[in-house]
């Protein structure tokens, strides 16, 4: 039986027993779930079912989720059943069936659907917990006993193995696994299911979800039963696989077979001949397979979160290629392999084909430039440890491999261990959380979650009007407080909730008959639901009073014009940039919108120009603007851009402008009704968010005039201060600029004539920033200092990395580094960099962020110190 065939057995099973067939959710979470950074299990997308936040489309669901773990990445190649990236089947009752008919379904898919002998299935229940106040689950005993399953064949096991949780919060209870039993010749005639063995394979896991686990502040193992008793199951296809097609491990079934023969036949190399060569092949097969999934679903390589996850694999991909003597450019062949074996399961792998060879391509150019160095670095501390006779590497050296060369840990940590050496794992965390911290408190970014708000009297949701009204006679159904702040809710709401990077309204709120006044200060979003806090003025309210609620029409209207420029820009940066464009994030307010989209590198000045005016032309067309209700199916069939993470029903509100040949997306905001009442559109700002992703900032309508409008005052009272007409200010200051270059062509002194102009073209753009990395004449340690802030007040936001050479005697290297405080925002400090290459010239140094200089004791190296300065600014910058 095939994968494709596994897959289609288990939901068709389903599906004729009145269950919902489920499309895979994306593997970037919802945005209602931080707690994992990426799907993790089949019921995760069906966490707010579960919990009663939400209604499900039907009581019972089945689907085959697309999965991903990293916490098992070492264990990858080694074991014959880990994987990152797995399908996960999974049948879902919420509320309906429960203990006795999951059980019954899985007896008879497993028999009469898999074809398993009833003889050689095994199963475990939950043995109970005192910490948890649980006792034996009887009632799953009895469930399996009464389709004539013998007890001696259900065994009892502990809360580690047959009580299943998400995570430290949400959805949890008691299960009960299916195990195959292979037979003795796999183990001992006394094995058991749940033992260290490998004669019974666990197969099918039924969770039996009745318990929500709560958080701080609640004491640990609190336990609180749900709205409804749930069924969640998980049929990890892949190892099914390999247990119908009979093969010894996941890699030699159907969907990764073809990853390995890709592998061996670019390697030379048979599958089987050796154990080194066998692990590299099935880590290649399994990354490249996760990193295909990861960029189709909208994550891009970075050094932080989910995107960092993708980057670790990457690499860990590629070294392992290089391990096998694979040619640079390896990578995309892998990826065209994945799309090909799983595109007919997963349409998303054809549809965001140019997003995958557009990132698989540049990660693996960028990887390649640094690990070169970093491979050098790493002999050299290992060879180093041996003459000390040290146990190992130590932290900084470790940190510094991952901070300065991209050279991830867990590669550090095994080449390392192939020489019989360790490395300090423990303070190579503690470096990391430093890191953290310090990104946190710089970013200054707060992680706040809204959750369920208890109100009095408890009330059924509130009915949105806002895309008719702006005022609305409504009903106050119930009274609350959360965090300090009153909270009401309306029958009927104006109100737009916060969501999609659309700010919530502001407004008022009024008594019927009675004097009582309120403002609206903020609208939280609580699942499908709203609550709104509101700072009375006057009065009170109580739940029944008769209210009109009336939204803040001009911050309402900016905010539309905003956020309708925002799905202009959006189209236009994929007509001008390119297909792999996407949003990874935006803030839509009445002042400004900001849109941050994946891309690898700087907007140039045409492409800003080609940006802006695609926006204001489609502006000055007065296209109509208009929401229309269909189908998720339909939507995608139409090109509707949806957003990754988000959470789609089967019936979506799609925002089209025009015709919709260049903008259709998915969208739950309010938008303007014509293009036209956006009136101007003005970027003001392009940079950097994180590695491989832009963020810009744009005004609309009166706040793009007044910023014009304070353009031509500046550039006024610039034509007053070079004396010449306002049309001759371009050519005016060209010419002092001239005249103010000649007068500092040359600068004379110990470093001899060097040409600024010649020096600062040799810079280079990496990761939207200007990086020069030189060796230069002459040997003054003062004039080089000098040097160096001269190039980089030339290049502006740059990162400059200078060195040369004093004949001595001693001879020795100087080393300095000038860095822009934009960029040491960014991370680059100008004294971690001239450390990362006094270094590798055998010294040492240090200094501001801004400014720092080193030395070193052989000049020979200089090439390979100025090298190790730039790896560092890359992998600082995230490009390396």
């Amino acid at each position: 039986m095939t994968s494709d065939e596994i897959r289609e057995t288990y939901l068709h099973f389903f599906e004729e027993r009145d269950h919902r067939r489920l499309p895979s959710a994306s593997l970037v979470p919802a945005a209602f779930d931080p707690s994992v950074l990426l799907t993790t299990a089949g019921m995760q997308p069906l966490k707010p079912y579960f919990q009663g936040r939400e209604r499900p489309p039907h009581p019972r669901l089945t689907s085959c989720q697309k999965c991903f773990r990293a916490v098992d990445i070492d264990n990858i190649g080694v074991t014959a059943r880990h994987l990152t990236c797995f399908e996960m089947l999974g049948n879902f009752s919420v509320g309906d069936y429960f203990k006795q008919g999951a059980i019954e379904f899985a007896w008879e898919l497993s028999t009469q659907g898999f074809g398993f002998d009833p003889e050689k299935i095994w199963v475990t229940v939950f043995a109970g917990d005192d910490e948890l106040d649980l006792g034996p689950d009887e009632e799953a005993i009895e469930a399996w006993r009464s389709i004539g399953f013998p007890r001696e064949r259900i065994v009892l096991l502990p809360r580690s193995e047959n009580f299943w949780q998400a995570g430290d919060t949400g959805p949890c209870g008691p299960s009960s696994e299916l195990y195959l039993d292979r037979g003795v010749a796999f183990g001992a005639p006394d094995d058991l299911p749940g033992g260290d063995n490998d004669r019974f394979l666990e197969f099918w896991n039924l969770v039996f979800m009745t318990y929500h686990q709560e958080g701080p502040p609640a004491p640990p193992n609190t336990l609180t039963p749900l709205p409804a008793s749930n069924i969640d199951t998980g049929l990890g296809l892949n190892r099914l696989a390999a247990i119908l097609q009979d093969t010894p491990s996941v890699f030699e079934t159907d969907q990764f077979k073809p990853l390995i023969e890709l592998g061996a036949q670019r390697s030379g190399r048979r599958y089987g001949a050796d154990e080194a060569s066998d692990r590299a092949l099935r880590i290649l097969a399994d990354h490249t397979r996760g990193m295909t999934f990861l960029i189709a679903d909208g994550v891009v390589p970075s050094n932080e979160d989910r995107g960092y996850v993708l980057r670790r694999i990457m690499r860990r991909a590629i070294f392992q290629g290089r391990r096998l003597g694979f040619e640079p450019g390896f990578l995309i062949a892998f990826a065209q392999r994945v799309r090909e074996l799983m595109g007919g399961a997963y349409p998303e792998l054809d549809r965001e084909w140019a997003a995958i060879d557009r990132w698989v391509r540049g990660e693996e150019e960028s990887f390649t430039r640094t690990l070169d160095q970093g491979t050098r670095r790493m002999e050299e501390l290992i060879e180093r440890a041996r003459e000390q006779g040290a146990e190992g590497i130590a932290a900084d050296d470790a940190f510094a491999l991952h901070d300065t060369h991209g050279f991830p840990f867990d590669l550090t940590r095994e080449l390392v261990a192939e020489r019989g050496l360790g490395v300090d794992e423990e303070g190579f965390e503690t470096r990391m959380d430093e890191q953290r911290a310090r990104a946190r408190a710089a970013g200054g970014r707060v992680h706040a979650a809204v959750t369920v708000v208890e109100l009095s009297p408890p009330a059924p949701p509130s009915a949105f009007t806002g895309y008719e009204v702006l005022e609305q006679h409504s009903t106050v159904a119930s009274v609350g407080e959360h965090d300090g702040s009153v909270l009401i809710k309306l029958a009927e709401s104006p109100f737009y909730a916060a969501g999609g990077g659309q700010v919530s309204d502001t407004g008022e709120i009024t008594c019927e008959g009675r004097d009582c006044r309120a403002t609206v200060a903020d609208v939280l979003r609580v699942g499908d639901d709203q609550a709104v806090v509101i700072e009375l003025l006057e009065g009170a309210l109580r739940a029944g009073e008769r209210v009109v609620a009336r939204v803040d029409a001009h911050a309402r209207h900016a905010t539309e014009c905003n956020h309708t420029a925002t799905h202009l820009l959006h189209a236009a940066l994929r007509r001008v940039l390119g297909d792999h464009v996407r949003q990874a994030g935006s803030h839509v307010g009445p002042d400004k919108l900001r849109f941050d989209f994946t891309h690898g590198g700087a907007l140039g000045d045409a492409e800003r120009r080609q940006v802006e005016d695609m926006v204001n032309e489609w502006i000055l067309r007065n296209d109509r603007v208009r929401a229309l209700e269909t189908t998720l199916e339909e939507a995608r069939a139409l090109g509707a851009m949806a957003l990754f993470g988000e959470k789609y029903g089967d019936v979506v509100r799609m925002v089209e402008v025009g015709d919709g040949s260049y903008s259709r997306e998915l969208c739950g905001g309010t938008h303007v009704r014509s293009t036209a009442e956006i009136g101007l559109f003005k970027l003001t700002s392009e940079g950097s968010s994180a590695a491989n992703v832009r963020r810009v900032e744009a005004l609309t309508g009166p706040a793009a005039v007044a910023l014009l409008r304070h353009h031509d005052d500046l550039l006024v009272q610039a034509a007053g201060a070079v004396r010449s007409a306002v049309e001759d200010v371009p050519a005016r200051v060209s010419d002092l600029r001239a005249q103010l270059k000649e007068a500092r062509r040359r600068p004379s002194g110990a470093n001899g004539a060097v040409d600024l102009a010649e020096l600062a073209g040799r810079a280079v753009e990496i990761a939207g920033a200007r990086v020069l990395a030189e060796a230069v004449p002459g040997g003054d340690p003062k004039a080089l200092m000098d040097l160096a802030d001269r190039v980089k007040g030339k290049l502006g936001d740059a990162a400059v990395v200078l060195g040369s050479v004093n004949p001595g005697p001693p001879t020795r290297v100087h080393l300095v580094a000038a860095v822009a405080p934009a960029l040491v925002e960014r991370g680059v400090k100008a004294g971690a960099v001239v450390r990362a290459a006094a270094q590798v010239a055998g010294g040492g140094g240090g200094g501001r962020d801004t400014m720092a200089q080193a030395g070193g004791r052989d000049p020979d190296k200089l090439p390979d110190a100025l090298a190790a300065a730039r790896a560092a600014i890359e992998a600082a910058l995230g490009a390396g």
